[in-house]
């Protein structure tokens, strides 16, 4: 009789097996991905969200696939963390992306006032995390004020004027030209407050710019109003510091840094002496957190 010989190569001792995606561990994935556009949800807050963080950072598989379902949305994943939550930005060609444009028209703005508009949200930025050092430390909290904001930008006009008659530059040029340079005329010109009837600030007015600004990244989970002292005090949130992050080697954002204003004590800015450094070009539309 001949005897039956398994020639099968035994299975190799340790080697994974893999573990077959199912609908359940999608929908939970895509689950994780719907509170993160969900910016002003706090993981503190809701236990399911809180139990699929912890299934992210412990379960590498079920991790892949939440950040798959977010990059098939377009969306780029900041981070994951219980400070943050799933915090995603909207990349440039995503359903989920807001362009200056849009804004504007949400605000009600004039198209023209665009520049202004971004500005605002740059000086925010700047504002809110002066130093490198702001951005890495993820404990580091921002605050600014609506009137420290228009002063902010006031002074980098001022500082923008000075250049430009050290360069001999024109200094009224046409005010749809692109960049800070023309920005801060436009800015400039503008009336900080306006007056109404009803004593209202008037949203073409450079404050009522800033307020609109701060109000968006307040409904959209990037900052915290804390007060009414100086035209409304806001604190910023893990999500703005991850955003700012993430666009911190923007153009726009350099050059505005580039002037050296700094805040100081109180949220009020003070002008110091800018390091040296090559001119940078501000892409028109340019926006925090938007796309051109």
């Amino acid at each position: 009789m001949t005897e039956h010989v398994d020639r099968s190569e035994p299975e190799a001792a340790g080697t994974p097996t893999a573990v077959a995606v199912t609908p359940a561990d999608a929908a939970d994935a895509a689950r994780l991905v719907a509170f993160g556009l969900q910016p002003k949800l706090q993981p503190a807050r809701d236990q399911e969200y809180a139990d699929l963080l912890r299934r992210h950072r412990e379960d590498p598989a079920f991790a892949r696939l939440a950040d798959a379902v977010a990059a098939g949305l377009g969306l780029v994943v900041l981070e994951v963390s219980p400070r943050a939550g799933m915090a995603v930005t909207a990349a440039e060609d995503s359903v989920f992306a807001v362009r200056m444009g849009d804004y504007a028209r949400r605000t009600a703005a004039d198209s023209g006032d665009r520049f202004l508009h971004g500005l605002a949200h740059l000086a925010v930025a700047a504002l809110a995390f002066p130093r490198p050092e702001d951005l890495a430390d993820d404990g580091y909290i921002g605050r600014v004020t609506v009137n420290g904001v228009d002063a902010f930008v006031r002074q980098a006009c001022r500082r923008l004027e000075e250049r430009a008659e050290e360069r001999g530059e024109n200094t009224d040029p046409a005010t749809d030209a692109p960049g800070l340079e023309a920005a801060w005329r436009i800015w400039a010109r503008r009336s900080a407050t306006g007056a109404t009837k009803d004593a209202r600030r008037p949203a073409a007015s450079t404050t009522g710019i800033v307020a609109k600004a701060l109000a968006f990244l307040t409904d959209s989970g990037f900052l915290q109003r804390t007060g009414d002292e100086s035209g409304g005090t806001y604190r910023t949130t893990a999500r703005y510091q991850l955003q700012v992050r993430d666009m911190a080697g923007s153009a726009a954002l350099a050059e505005l840094l580039e002037l050296g204003i700094v805040p100081m004590a109180g949220g009020t800015p003070s002008l110091l002496p800018a390091e040296d450094g090559d001119d940078l070009d501000l892409v028109a539309d340019a926006g925090l957190p938007f796309h051109s």
